[in-house]
């Protein structure tokens, strides 16, 4: 992935470990849209394996491995990784520095669930389509992916993040992945704050 698109990412960590700086996405728990969903559908891991994308602290990554998954997550910011290691002790979740634009090749449709939460609205534009194609490319056959992005209806703005436009979002079904679901929800914290919530599956071979 460019430098200069993700070079902020390692020392907004570092310095949040410092405690000078205050993490923007850092809500102390799980997104509350991914535990609604998995929440309503019935989510169970049963030993299956998951990926989470841009993992940060790892919240989402435990609450996944605490419903059955054996859960990889990664991050760019070695300092994001080693503070998840860090808050969670003897995590069962595997956690990784890697580049979403250049994952590991054993990575490629090895995952039932990958979940996706406003790691490509941080990147900019001309990065979003090989991004999203390097996540639908870990979703075994079938596999689902959840996605959850801020929602941009118009022209973009000053970034970043870069909200995502309906497009953009569908652009997630690429490699064979196919779009179940595509809405826009309500934050359960923030009602009056909406996102671009989809699921995408791949057929079964």
């Amino acid at each position: 992935m460019s430098d200069d698109a993700t070079s902020w990412f390692e020392p907004l960590y570092t310095a949040a470990q410092d405690g000078e700086r205050r993490i923007p996405w850092d809500r102390g728990g799980p997104h509350p849209l991914l535990m609604r969903w998995t929440a309503a559908s019935g989510v169970r891991g049963g030993g299956r394996r998951a990926l989470v994308v841009g993992a940060g602290l790892g919240f989402d990554a435990e609450h996944l491995a605490a419903l059955g998954f054996a859960t990889t997550a990664f991050d760019v910011a070695p300092t994001a990784v080693a503070m998840a290691r860090e808050r969670a002790p003897g995590s069962a979740v595997d956690y990784r520095v890697a580049d979403l634009l250049d994952l590991p090749r054993e990575w490629d449709g090895a995952f039932d669930l990958v979940v996706e939460i406003i790691t490509v609205q941080a990147l900019p534009e001309e990065l979003r389509a090989a991004a999203t194609a390097a996540i639908a490319a870990t979703v075994a056959p079938g596999g689902t992916l959840f996605v959850v992005s801020a929602i941009r209806d118009g022209a973009p703005e000053p970034g970043p993040p870069w909200p995502l436009t309906r497009e953009q979002v569908e652009g997630f079904a690429s490699g064979g992945l196919e779009l179940a679901v595509l809405e826009r929800v309500p934050l359960p914290d923030a009602p009056a704050e909406r996102r671009w919530q989809a699921v995408l599956h791949r057929p079964a071979d």
